[in-house]
Parts: structure tokens; sequence; C-alpha cells
């Protein structure tokens, strides 16, 4: 009886009719790292951006000129994650080398150490209120900090396998992570406790999102785009298959959600009906290989204007939205799907 009580609440539920979005070009190629480039921060004030990189370094970028304006090195093996701190003058960044490290950018030196991993970290989320780091690597654990003390408040243990994605909010769940093992899990950040497993997947979660004003959150896998709704994390809708590995999502305040894949692929969704409006094959710069096409990390900038992709082939490209498109230049073309 309640399947059937289900399948008519589905029937029932409202086809939303997807917003205009204007579709996005390539505005500058950056080029400065000599290896890949794995991962991209914003600055909270919207002047510079910071990349991590297989070279082992970390460079800061002028957001708007696409210099480059310092170069930290510490790490000893690839750089996989950074993180800027809106409330602090700290970079953290992560790495293969079991490294979380506090960076002060007064000094541009590495003032804190976080030991606990057991292998390579492949993820860094920071708490938007609380001064608390959550960290996540090949160890299948997530790892909560003390941003002060550097001492570890919880190790989440539960996944089996790496987890490769941690989002961080105020509102409960305060901590979701995603991994390998194919499922995304909600924790409790008082008792470092499973709130919640979601098992929908059937490949590897890589990549989360969290809606700015929505209270819902997006998880992305080589099979599927999943939006969920917190706090019980009620699964709303799938989007259309991107056909690659998902190592990215990023949503800006206009609603528009973007996946990066290890093929180079970029979608463009509207996030509410979920309508594909574009999609972009990134081109490998000159001296790459073909095979040198993945996306690692995409972030919108502060104002969502601006779009951030870290790539495979050791290069960093800003995209922007198409000013002269209109929806009589571009309209919706809804598929038959």
């Amino acid at each position: 009886m309640a399947s059937g009580q289900n399948t008519i609440a589905l029937r029932q539920r409202k086809i939303v009719q997807p917003t205009w979005h204007a579709p996005w070009k390539l505005m500058r190629v950056i080029s400065g790292h000599h290896g890949w480039v794995r991962c991209v921060a914003v600055d909270p004030m919207n002047r510079f951006f910071v990349t991590g990189s297989n070279d082992r370094t970390i460079k800061f970028w002028d957001l708007i000129e696409g210099t480059c304006k310092v170069t930290l090195t510490g790490h000893i093996n690839t750089v996989r994650g950074v993180e800027l701190s809106s409330r602090h003058p700290y970079l953290f960044s992560c790495g293969e080398d079991k490294k979380v490290l506090c960076w002060d950018l007064e000094q541009n030196k590495v003032v804190r150490h976080y030991h606990g991993h057991l292998s390579g970290i492949y993820t860094i989320a920071l708490h938007p209120e609380l001064d608390v780091l959550v960290t996540g690597g090949r160890d299948s654990t997530a790892r909560v900090w003390d941003m002060r003390t550097k001492a570890e408040i919880h190790c989440l243990g539960g996944h089996s396998n790496t987890v490769e994605a941690i989002a961080c909010q105020n509102d409960e769940p305060q901590i979701i992570t995603g991994s390998h093992d194919k499922t995304v899990r909600m924790w409790d950040i008082r008792t470092g406790t499973t709130i919640k497993t979601l098992t929908h997947h059937k490949k590897g979660v890589r990549a989360l999102a969290l809606h700015h004003d929505e209270y819902t959150f997006a998880s992305g896998s080589s099979d599927k785009i999943r939006i969920w709704k917190c706090p019980e994390g009620e699964h709303l809708r799938a989007l259309p298959e991107h056909n690659a590995v998902v190592n990215t999502l990023a949503l800006n305040r206009d609603n528009v959600l973007v996946s990066g894949a290890d093929n180079g692929s970029m979608y463009f969704f509207d996030w509410a009906s979920g309508h594909n409006f574009q999609s972009i094959q990134t081109t490998v710069q000159p001296g790459s290989l073909s095979c040198e096409a993945g996306i690692f990390q995409a972030k919108f900038d502060r104002s969502g204007l601006r779009l951030i992709t870290a790539e495979c082939d050791k290069t960093i490209k800003i995209w922007k939205e198409d000013e002269n498109a209109t929806p009589e230049t571009h309209p919706i073309v809804m598929s038959s799907a």
C-alpha cells in the first residue's frame, strides 16, 4: 500500500520548468604550475585565488590579472586540498604526504601541523563558524581538528574506502562526507557518530556541493549526480548522467550547478529543474597529452560570475557567462527524454 502511495505522490510532484541561464565560455588560461593542478580555493574578499598541484607547491593568483603573486613550498607530495578561512588570515592545505598544514598569510609560513592521518589526505573543509577543520583521505576516515590547539576532536570512522569529499555547514548535519565506498554519510559533530548513511550511488562519491539557502546538497559520482534534502538525507532527484567520473561540483547563487569530470567535460545544470543547459569539453593546452583533459576541481568566485577550474594539463582556466547571450539566441532546449 505504501509503495502505491509513493507512486501517486511521484505522479503528483510538480514538474519544475527550467530557469534560463546564459551559456559559459572560456575567458582565460593561466599557466605556471609544473604538475597537474589538483585543487583551488577563492579568497573571501574575492581578490585572489589559491591552487595546489602535483608539483608540491601552492600558488596565489590575482583574480583580475591572472598573475602569480606568491608560491608556497612545504608539502613533499601532491597538494590535494586548499581552503581559505573567512574569519582568520589562514590557509589550510592537505596532501598525499599525510600533512595537514596551517599557513599564516601575514607571514606566508606554516604555523601549525595536524598529525593523525595514516595515509594520503584527499580533501579538506572548514566549518563556517566553529574553529574546526575536517580532513578526509585514503585511510577511510574523516578527522575533525581543533584549529587552534591542533588536537584531533573526532576520528569519523565508518567508511570502507577513501574519503574524497567533505562539506561543512552550520545546520544539522554539520558534516557530510562522500567516499569511494559509494556512500554519503551525515555526521553529528558533537558525538562524532553517523546520523545517516545514504546508499543510492552505485559508484564512488568524489564531490559534494551545498546549496546556499535551500538546506539541500548535491553529491557527484560516476553513475549520477544526486540531490538530497537535509537533515534527514531524503533523496529528492537525480540529474541526467554525466557519463564520466565526476571529480567536482560547484554551485553559484544563480542556481547554476557545474560538474567537472576526468575526461575534461563540464556539464551545467539548472539546480531547481535539473535541466542540463550546456556541456563543454575543455581544450588541452599545447604540449599536453589529449588524455590530460581532466578537471580536478571547480570553484565559483565570490560573485558567482567567474568559474575557476583546476585541470590536468597543468593550467587553471577561468570561465564566465556569455554577456551577449539572450533567451532568443540561446533558447532552452528540452531533451525528448
